[in-house]
């Protein structure tokens, strides 16, 4: 790990702790604002910002950096058969829908994506479990397609609704991560289409998955459906925001 990676993370884990000292009284904020975070994790999230600033930048490595291989991680090959039938045929019927508080929902395909302007960038992946990989990600900023729908003003969260799923039975839910507007329009958060050079592969999350880098692994939504702009989420699951936030208390906001 480099030096201002570690020095950041050890800055806010004591911002955290000081948070459960400080504000141990309040143990969540309002479900309406969309969070139910907790109070150390929203002056986590407030210092993560403060030291950064809302354009800070992950770190970019080169080529030489990459790691032999990215792993597959999670659902790897989601048990669905609308997505099945979709890869079959190469995702030339898929599409990604956009709507929810937009001036103008959009239905996007894949060829449609990759005809917008595009970036690439490599960077690690740091997933909750302990691993990291650096991996070379090409796709389309996510603040390009945001132009193109015109978020309306009380929009405040962007949900991923994905193909995959996790659970069984009755249980089983498709998986579903969030963001807020600050992360959705940085420069390095992405729809990518594209791993090390080639076509994604859908061990990795293909035809489409989210990358906002200045966050944890978990919260890089794969095999993507559609991206619905919300006031809160409240609604969403069981209202913290993301599969495993509801299902395990994982942070909403995972900033490294």
């Amino acid at each position: 790990m480099n030096k201002p990676i570690a020095r950041r993370r050890i800055l806010l884990g004591a911002a955290a702790g000081a948070g459960a000292l400080l504000l141990g009284g309040c143990e969540r904020v309002d479900r309406g604002t969309g969070g139910l975070l907790s109070s150390a994790e929203t002056l986590n999230r407030g210092v993560h910002k403060l030291l950064g600033g809302r354009r800070s930048m992950a770190q970019e490595f080169t080529v030489a950096d990459l790691s032999p291989g990215f792993r597959g991680n999670g659902n790897t090959d989601p048990d669905d058969d609308d997505y099945r039938e979709l890869a079959a045929g190469g995702f030339a019927d898929w599409r990604l829908v956009v709507d929810g508080l937009v001036a103008q929902p959009a239905s996007l395909s894949l060829a449609q994506l990759r005809l917008m302007p595009a970036r690439t960038q490599i960077t690690r992946h740091d997933c909750v479990e302990g691993w990291s990989a650096i991996g070379q990600w090409t796709g389309v900023p996510l603040a390009r397609v945001l132009e193109l729908v015109r978020p309306l003003p009380q929009a405040r969260f962007l949900v991923f609704h994905c193909a995959d799923s996790f659970g069984s039975g009755d249980h089983e839910v498709p998986y579903y991560e969030s963001i807020d507007m600050d992360d959705a329009y940085h420069p390095q958060t992405i729809l990518a289409y594209g791993l090390n050079g080639r076509a994604l592969p859908v061990t990795n999350g293909a035809p489409l998955r989210l990358r906002v880098e200045r966050q944890l692994g978990y919260k890089q939504a794969k095999y993507l459906m559609r991206i619905e702009l919300v006031e809160s989420f409240g609604d969403i699951g069981r209202g913290s925001g993301g599969y495993w936030e509801d299902h395990s208390g994982y942070a909403w906001y995972a900033g490294i």
